[in-house]
């Protein structure tokens, strides 16, 4: 089986990328597009994702949860793993017109933006954790996958483009017969002795759709702080995540996230 890394360096000399999330107007999953690597939208840190369509997946699927996901999970997913994301950082950088805001006031949702990013801007990553970013991966068996891929480009179809990233999971150590088996298939980093997984994942990038990009916290706070969606408020977002990161701690220590702290605490500042 080829390594992680393999996988990766396979993936960025690929000469075409092939899409299959794009959506109509009526949110139906359209044909399969395939479009050069130089014309799509991805940052470059990102890895695009396989060009298997959800009707054609014979395999289980991972899928990488670090916003909302966190809280409100994939359906029919049968294991759920923590895990850090080396490399990576959580920001509201991303808008939100079918959720958490409107056309007219569009609110802010969390994206992943590289670590050199943040150190380009201004040097300063002291709201970054050390050991990578803490998220969670959730496993959905082959009988569901197609279905839940399908959900998951209509619910995620608002400006985010579905890649790969590497994963560190962080498995408890009581975790059963199954959840073994499938760890046993992946390679282990040789430092941190980690299950390296490369995940499924949505993201938003630069010069996608709904990217706003550097964002002071205070002006990202005051925009949550009053948005609203069909979803709900901007704030319960932002909470429920924070919470959702705040029990993962306490159960298996993965870490908390400087930044999401720092801007709760500005929002419901800004709402007293």
């Amino acid at each position: 089986m080829p390594s992680v890394r393999d996988s990766i360096k396979d993936a960025l000399e690929a000469e075409t990328i092939t899409t299959t999330n794009q959506l109509d107007d009526t949110n139906s999953l359209s044909t399969t597009d395939t479009i050069t690597a130089s014309n799509i939208k991805l940052d470059a840190n990102f890895i695009s994702t396989d060009n298997t369509t959800p009707s054609q997946n014979t395999e289980g699927i991972w899928v990488l949860g670090y916003g909302s996901l966190l809280y409100k999970p994939p359906p029919h997913f049968t294991h759920r793993v923590p895990c850090r994301i080396p490399g990576y950082t959580r920001r509201f950088w991303q808008s939100s017109i079918d959720h958490r805001g409107t056309p007219d006031s569009p609110g802010r949702v969390a994206t992943l933006v590289p670590l050199s990013t943040i150190s380009n801007l201004d040097g300063n990553t002291s709201l970054e954790h050390p050991d990578g970013l803490p998220a969670a991966v959730y496993y959905i068996p082959p009988s569901h996958a197609a279905e839940v891929r399908a959900n998951l480009d209509i619910r995620e179809q608002n400006g985010y483009d579905l890649v790969k990233v590497e994963v560190h999971l962080l498995p408890s150590a009581d975790h059963n017969s199954e959840l073994n088996m499938l760890l046993n298939e992946l390679e282990i980093d040789p430092i941190t002795q980690h299950h390296l997984l490369l995940a499924s994942v949505y993201v938003g990038v630069p010069g996608g759709e709904a990217y706003i990009g550097p964002e002071e916290i205070i002006e990202t706070a005051k925009v949550i702080a009053t948005s609203i969606g069909p979803s709900g408020t901007n704030y319960e977002y932002l909470k429920k995540m924070c919470t959702s990161l705040d029990e993962m701690v306490r159960l298996t220590g993965v870490g908390v996230d400087p930044y999401l702290i720092e801007l709760l605490d500005c929002v419901e500042t800004l709402r007293k």
